[in-house]
């Protein structure tokens, strides 16, 4: 009996990268710049430890620091969802992601950690007019063919850049904190020259969104205002409001698990804490292709209601955290959910989105499920005040195994919707023949 012939690391790089091979330029250069743009992201991810350990806020008055922050994210994105439809992805880019890092700029020669906090929540609005802008431009270059790929190449430069950048984020902390904004400001700066130089503008034109109309792609344009489209597409709704779930689980890992951390291991949490971002990183960079690769067998729907598994073990078991290993074991687990979530939710919902609305759609939808990670953080700091942080953990495990059951029911309802439309087609043509 012969044995198989072995493929060569060669052979084997280029097959594991095959989802990444052939797609349109533009994809190339947001992949550059979100690498770019991702090793900079400094003072977010910290935000807790800074107005905690830096400035001596309380949990509480810090989680509601948070929160606020977060507000100011609905008003930009509604805003920056409407301007992007309307006078194209690249204009609306260029405008807000500036203003996004400027204002980071003086948050380093700030001491008052309210004054640094309004800096940062206008910051965080006019990021939030910049992703659907983003979002919508990464939506206009792929079709459903590659948008898989496509997605999941964008993601992991995130997760590529977020890797160096939380460890220099790490000892930033301890020994520059003010270089965490200046950096920051720098990182998106060289991003949207990125952006300013190679990417064009790709909003679909009048013709374009005509002749979509003319077909039966679920991406046609439609003809009528947001909130009729959005009543045209009643599981993108559904679909939102469970994954709200997840982002009010996801969110704890920027809120109480460095706490946790620092209040087990003293200022070594700090470290610890960079070293497990570094680690979400390097699992994303290291495990999304293959990955991508097994889960094209599934439905996107499924994938992301076995996310929502793998979010409820990976969080759940911090409620018995003692040792850094199990942190870092707890870390891979609700990687991996973050990975398949992250590369089948966003091809589920622009699969579905009509190509007129793709800036509203990219404002609305996120805003409906980003609504759990808003809410998180003020509701996990009142639960770690009154009854401790493993309580929190016990809500979050709970908040995404009910997502992950309700995400599944939809997905059967999806599907044996389409076999009944499939069946109903069938019989018309035998009824014709």
């Amino acid at each position: 009996m012969s044995e198989k012939p072995r493929l060569s690391p060669l052979r084997l790089l280029k097959r594991s990268m095959a989802p990444y091979l052939g797609l349109p330029r533009s994809v190339y250069t947001l992949f550059v710049a979100t690498v770019v743009n991702g090793a900079g992201i400094f003072v977010f991810p910290f935000m807790a430890l800074i107005l905690t350990r830096r400035f001596g806020l309380s949990e509480k008055e810090t989680g509601d620091i948070v929160f606020l922050t977060t507000v100011a994210y609905v008003p930009g994105t509604l805003l920056g969802g409407r301007l992007a439809d309307r006078f194209g992805r690249k204009r609306v880019q260029m405008i807000s992601q500036f203003l996004c890092g400027a204002l980071f700029i003086p948050c380093g020669f700030l001491n008052d950690p309210y004054l640094i906090a309004g800096f940062i929540i206008a910051s965080v609005f006019f990021d939030g007019v910049t992703d659907p802008a983003r979002t919508a431009m990464s939506m206009d270059v792929t079709t459903p063919e590659n948008r898989q790929g496509a997605f999941s190449l964008i993601y992991l430069g995130h997760n590529l850049g977020f890797a160096i950048g939380q460890m220099i984020a790490g000892f930033l902390f301890a020994s520059a904190p003010s270089w965490m904004f200046w950096g920051n400001a720098i990182a998106v700066g060289a991003s949207l020259l990125l952006v300013g130089l190679f990417l064009p503008e790709s909003r679909p034109s009048a013709e374009e969104e005509k002749a979509s109309l003319e077909t039966d792609s679920a991406e046609k344009a439609h003809e009528g205002n947001l909130w009729s489209a959005l009543r045209s597409r009643p599981i993108l709704l559904v679909f939102a409001v469970l994954t709200t779930f997840y982002g009010f689980s996801y969110a704890q890992h920027r809120f109480s698990m460095p706490l946790q951390a620092m209040n087990l291991f003293g200022d070594s949490g700090a470290k610890l804490y960079g070293f497990m971002m570094t680690l979400n990183a390097v699992c994303v960079i290291a495990f999304t292709t293959p990955i991508v690769a097994f889960a094209k067998r599934f439905r996107p729907i499924s994938n992301v209601a076995f996310a929502g598994v793998l979010y409820s073990i990976g969080f759940g078991v911090l409620a018995f955290a003692r040792s850094p290993w199990l942190f870092f074991a707890s870390t891979f687990v609700w990687s991996l959910g973050e990975i398949v979530q992250a590369t089948n939710e966003s091809v589920f919902v622009s699969n579905h989105t009509p190509m007129s609305h793709r800036g509203r759609f990219n404002a609305v939808l996120p805003l409906i499920s980003g609504l759990g990670f808003s809410f998180s953080t003020p509701i996990a700091g009142r639960i770690t005040e009154r009854w401790g942080i493993p309580t929190v953990w016990f809500v979050v495990a709970a908040s995404a195994g009910v997502a992950a059951l309700g995400l599944w029911t939809l997905g059967r309802y999806e599907n044996g919707g389409k076999r009944r439309a499939d069946g109903s087609e069938a019989g018309i043509d035998e009824a014709s023949a």
